[in-house]
């Protein structure tokens, strides 16, 4: 099977050049693709070389389903190239589909009150299990050499509000990263890309509170533990909140499907538009 690419495809000039949108492109047997279905998939106003690459990646992919429609229209019997049947059911599915997201997005309320997650997470408590430790910090990137460094160790762990108005005020001037999460959960395993290691290593180096890893240039990254709890510990809601309320709206698309599936089924039957023998 023999396929046929215009030459000015390979060349470094970008794709939005061509002369008119009627040019031929490409050609597997039969099949021709057109500069106009081909501008559809290269975005306007990027690099001519990305251009050129993102073109050729859509030639490739049309020339090889074609190759591949032109093999089967060949070799396969006329029962096996009959797919009426998955096309309908294809259309039926996507049509219901459409109409059930456009429905529930007319009837949703995506107000979920801290109320109704704090019930649903005390309903289902198994759920919310710890497959790792979660923690809350303060942590800051700052050079060995620092001036200010052993200041700010210090009032890292301090609960004074003097002294973490000075820590913030220090870290601003002289730190590469600073930030204090002590109201926020933050998993391990996040934690552990700043020391560039595993969460289970990072723990392992935790001393009074504090891990403290160089990062061998030079700096040294710094966490102070605020809070902990360890995995399999149930976590706190609020660790939660944006899980229980994704659950919480699910679970009222669901219901309100549910329901117009009733009511689409009983009008139907009022209607004698459903009528089962």
């Amino acid at each position: 099977m023999m396929i046929v690419l215009l030459p000015i495809i390979g060349s470094c000039k970008r794709i939005t050049s061509f002369s008119h949108d009627s040019r031929l492109v490409a050609r597997v047997g039969n099949h021709e693709l057109y500069e106009s279905e081909l501008l559809k998939y290269v975005p306007r106003g990027i690099p001519s070389e990305d251009s050129v690459r993102l073109a050729h990646q859509y030639i490739n992919s049309w020339a090889k389903n074609n190759i591949f429609l032109d093999v089967a229209e060949e070799e396969l019997s006329k029962e096996q190239k009959d797919v009426s049947e998955e096309l309908e059911d294809y259309r039926i599915s996507l049509l219901r589909f459409r109409y059930e997201q456009e429905f529930v997005n007319q009837r949703l309320d995506t107000a979920v009150t801290f109320k109704e997650m704090q019930a649903y997470f005390e309903n289902h408590q198994e759920m919310f299990k710890l497959k790792r430790p979660i923690l809350k910090v303060r942590f800051v990137r700052i050079a060995e050499d620092s001036p200010n460094l052993k200041t700010i160790l210090k009032n890292m762990a301090s609960e004074d509000n003097t002294e973490l108005v000075e820590l913030d005020s220090l870290a601003y001037k002289s730190a590469l990263k600073y930030t204090t999460n002590g109201n926020d959960w933050i998993d391990a395993a996040l934690l552990a890309r700043e020391f560039d290691t595993d969460y289970e290593t990072m723990l392992a180096g935790m001393k009074k509170q504090y891990i403290n890893i160089p990062d061998g240039s030079g700096n040294v990254n710094v966490a102070y533990v605020l809070q902990f709890i360890d995995r399999g510990m149930v976590g706190p809601v609020e660790f939660y909140k944006e899980q229980i309320k994704d659950i919480i709206l699910s679970a009222r698309k669901q219901k309100i499907i549910s329901d117009l599936e009733k009511d689409l089924v009983a009008k139907a039957s009022s209607q004698k538009k459903l009528v089962i023998y």
